[in-house]
């Protein structure tokens, strides 16, 4: 490693390690910077077995130094790993005990909030953790102060990242803290990601969607067709909507290009009788000026039955006389 930095940085890679974060890690400390003309850190890894199998088995670390390498650590990264309900492994846990005890910082990302309450080194402390384990982390170590929806919490020599993204946003706190805001942003820019991220993990908790009513007019329209021989209003259709006319006009407008009582008319659907047999109609039982039950036929819709009676004409004139209350049917985009 080039000489200019004497501030050790060690990350401990166990069985079922998640490489994600391990990749972070070497991003933030363990890349050279020559453009800065000096190293940030001297990093290493290090590892309890020769041969560590990552997570899932996707690939086996060989090659690494062993846990020594943590005795000279100044910040020692702890491991995490998906499967949290397994125990670590008693070497690593006296390790991070014996750092922490000779006054190490401790670093724990995602799931390595665990690693550190295992060694028994949270208790009373505050710490993150991602949010899908928060449930069982408070189960299992109650004494410990877990903030649930921030991204990383630091709490001086022992600071712990919530989920696996926010490792980049815990390491370039530690740039921020250790070399100032100017070194951080520089490498933030490498990064190519933002040197602070707004909010907390709470944006990204899941969250069930709210219940959406089902306004599709099918159901209604399947309705109304097994009783087109019968005589059907705008208001009939309304009451079984469970709607107002005016919010079923608008969604007939927007779901088929037509008006509700349009669509009656091209159905064939006769008028209700009433008088002189057209112009507005109020159902039995409802006032003929209320907006719920009255129905208005359209000139054209009357004029393209040709009314062949005397009473009928006197249907056509009625319907020519446009009436002052109830829901009309307008032309579309009008209201």
């Amino acid at each position: 490693m080039p000489q200019g930095s004497s501030h050790r940085v060690v990350l401990v890679v166990d069985e079922n390690s998640n490489p994600f974060e391990m990749s972070c890690a070497i991003e933030v400390f363990g890349l050279r910077r020559p453009e800065l003309g000096r190293e940030l850190y001297d990093f290493t890894l290090c590892a309890a077995a020769p041969d560590t199998r990552m997570r899932d088995g996707f690939f086996t670390l060989t090659g690494v130094p062993g846990l020594e390498a943590a005795e000279s650590a100044d910040t020692l990264i702890v491991p995490n790993r998906p499967d949290t309900d397994t125990p670590r492994s008693p070497r690593v846990l006296d390790a991070v005990r014996r750092a922490h005890a000779r006054g190490a910082r401790l670093v724990g990302f995602c799931s390595g909030a665990f690693t550190l309450a295992e060694a028994g080194l949270l208790e009373g402390r505050r710490a993150a953790c991602h949010w899908m384990w928060t449930d069982s982390f408070r189960a299992r170590f109650p004494g410990v102060l877990l903030e649930p929806d921030v991204l990383f919490v630091d709490d001086g020599d022992i600071l712990t990242a919530s989920g696996s993204a926010s490792a980049l946003d815990l390491g370039l706190h530690l740039v921020r803290r250790d070399h100032g805001a100017e070194i951080a942003n520089h490498v933030s820019r490498r990064l190519v990601f933002a040197a602070h991220r707004d909010g907390g993990q709470r944006q990204f908790v899941e969250r069930p969607l709210p219940d959406v009513r089902d306004e599709s007019l099918g159901p209604l329209l399947a309705w109304a067709q097994e009783r087109l021989g019968e005589t059907l209003t705008v208001a009939d259709l309304a009451d079984r909507a469970a709607v107002s006319p005016a919010t079923l006009h608008r969604r007939f407008q927007s779901q088929l290009g037509t008006t509700p009582l349009a669509w009656l008319t091209a159905m064939g659907v006769p008028p209700r009788p009433q008088g002189s047999g057209g112009g507005w109609h109020s159902p039995a039982g409802s006032s003929s000026a209320g907006r719920s039950g009255s129905t208005w036929w359209p000139p054209g819709a009357v004029s393209a039955r040709r009314p062949t009676s005397a009473r009928a004409c006197g249907a056509r004139r009625d319907s020519a006389r446009r009436p002052t209350g109830g829901v009309s049917d307008r032309a579309p985009g009008k209201r």
